[in-house]
Formats: structure tokens, C-alpha cells, sequence
């Protein structure tokens, strides 16, 4: 009998970060609402409990990233506190929406990729605390258009159109550039799935919606929280005292 490759034995993936599983989190739930706003297209053609399975899923991947969050044992604090129970209260709510049709459920889920990215921003910042006086530096360094891109693709908030032979740029809240975007995709960054997204406006056609690929995943997840590569590092914030610790120093 053949010995097993000892290369192959060890050659596992690590498993996703807290933060980059928040992150593929918030992409499930840009790719959910997406769904919903097809089907809602759809109007009466739509099985109007095609949303149940996904929903359910995406509240299991949830308090997967809840215990993810807790087992990294974190010191206390407000923020940390906050950012656990939004993510709570998102798979109430996909729990929620399964039990509702097509509106009130896309309803929802509606702000979960946001609230989901938001959450990532504050436990980033708790990990910074408590690995106060490590000196690794981030694996990408990014310069500020593309940090600021792939945080608003992350959160659903872009997508591309081709119109007369061009193609054009829709992003909610902060203007992302075409060129930009090019870069990102010349980079494996991001990837745009063609007529996946709602239309601009009523009997329009369908968007490309915008998405992080793995790797612009591992991009965001390493540099979010940090100033892109064209400013300075931002000042180091001493760790926070468990509760435990603040309450003896208190009583003395």
C-alpha cells in the first residue's frame, strides 16, 4: 500500500477568520436580497416561498459567526457587546422572514449587509485592542479608492450597466470609480455577476452586481480598520481591562 502524501495531509486551508467570515457573511446577504428582488420581479410568477431555504441559511451562517466571534474570547466592552447582538437580532430576522412572503421578507433582511459589515468594523477594532503590541503589518496594502471600493461592494452597495457601448459605475454612497473597479478586477479582487441585481428603475434592465472574490475578501479583511497604504498607521490604542479587572481596581 502506497504511503499518503505527508504534503497532502497538512495541506489544509485555515478556516475564515471572525472578521472575513462577518465579510462573506455580508456577501450572502447581498446575494439573498438580490434573489428576493427577482423574484419580487417576478411578481405572481414567483413561488412565493422561494426565499425560505435561503433565509435559513443565512441564520445558521449567522450564529456560525456568532460562536466565531466568542470563542476568540475578547475583552469586554460596549462595542463588542453592541456588535454581537445586531448580529443576533440579523438571524432573528432571517428566521423571521421565513415566515412571511416575498415583501415583508425582503423588508427584513434589507440592512443586513450593512449591519453585518458594521459588526466586522467593531470587532476589528476590539481585535486591535487586545493584539495592541503586535507589529505585523497588514497582507495588502491598499491605496484609498480601492480600500474605499471594495468596503462599498462589500456592503451591496455597487453594481455596473452597459448602455451605448459604455459601461457605468452605480454605487449608493460613496462614488466609485470604472477605473477603479478595473483595477480591482485586473487584481482578482473583485468580479461582477451579470444581471444579478435589481434594476436602476422601473421595466429597466437588470445590473451586474459587484462582489468580492476569496481574495478580495482576505484584501478587505486585512486592511479594514487601518488607514490605506498612502497614510499613516493610526495610533495605537491600549487594551481594555476585563470586566473583572476594572471591578478590583474599583474596589481598592
Amino acid at each position: 500500500m502506497t504511503p499518503p502524501d505527508e504534503s497532502l495531509l497538512f495541506d489544509v486551508p485555515a478556516p475564515p477568520t471572525p472578521v472575513e467570515r462577518l465579510l462573506m457573511l455580508a456577501d450572502s446577504y447581498v446575494q439573498h436580497n438580490d434573489m428576493l428582488d427577482r423574484l419580487l420581479l417576478a411578481g405572481s410568477q414567483a413561488e412565493p416561498n422561494a426565499h425560505v431555504a435561503s433565509a435559513q441559511r443565512l441564520a445558521v451562517a449567522t450564529r456560525t459567526a456568532i460562536k466565531a466571534i466568542t470563542d476568540q474570547r475578547l475583552f469586554e466592552s460596549h462595542e463588542l457587546s453592541d456588535a454581537v447582538i445586531r448580529l443576533q437580532q440579523l438571524a432573528f430576522l432571517g428566521d423571521a422572514s421565513t415566515e412571511h412572503r416575498l415583501p415583508t421578507a425582503r423588508m427584513l433582511t434589507a440592512l443586513a449587509p450593512e449591519t453585518a459589515m458594521g459588526c466586522a468594523d467593531s470587532i476589528v477594532g476590539e481585535l486591535r485592542r487586545r493584539r495592541w503590541s503586535t507589529t505585523e503589518a497588514p497582507v495588502h496594502q491598499l491605496p484609498s479608492p480601492q480600500h474605499t471600493a471594495l468596503w462599498e461592494i462589500a456592503c451591496g452597495n455597487v453594481v455596473t450597466i452597459s448602455s451605448l457601448g459604455r459601461q457605468y459605475v452605480h454605487s449608493r454612497d460613496t462614488r466609485v470609480l470604472i477605473g477603479t473597479l478595473r483595477t480591482l478586477e485586473d487584481q482578482s479582487l473583485v468580479e461582477r455577476v451579470p444581471q444579478s441585481a435589481p434594476p436602476a428603475y422601473v421595466g429597466g434592465p437588470l445590473q451586474d452586481r459587484v462582489r468580492l472574490t476569496s481574495a478580495g475578501t482576505t484584501a478587505l479583511a486585512s486592511t479594514i480598520c487601518l488607514r490605506p497604504a498612502a497614510g499613516s498607521p493610526p495610533a495605537t490604542t491600549p487594551p481594555r481591562a476585563p470586566a473583572s479587572a476594572r471591578t478590583a481596581a474599583r474596589s481598592r
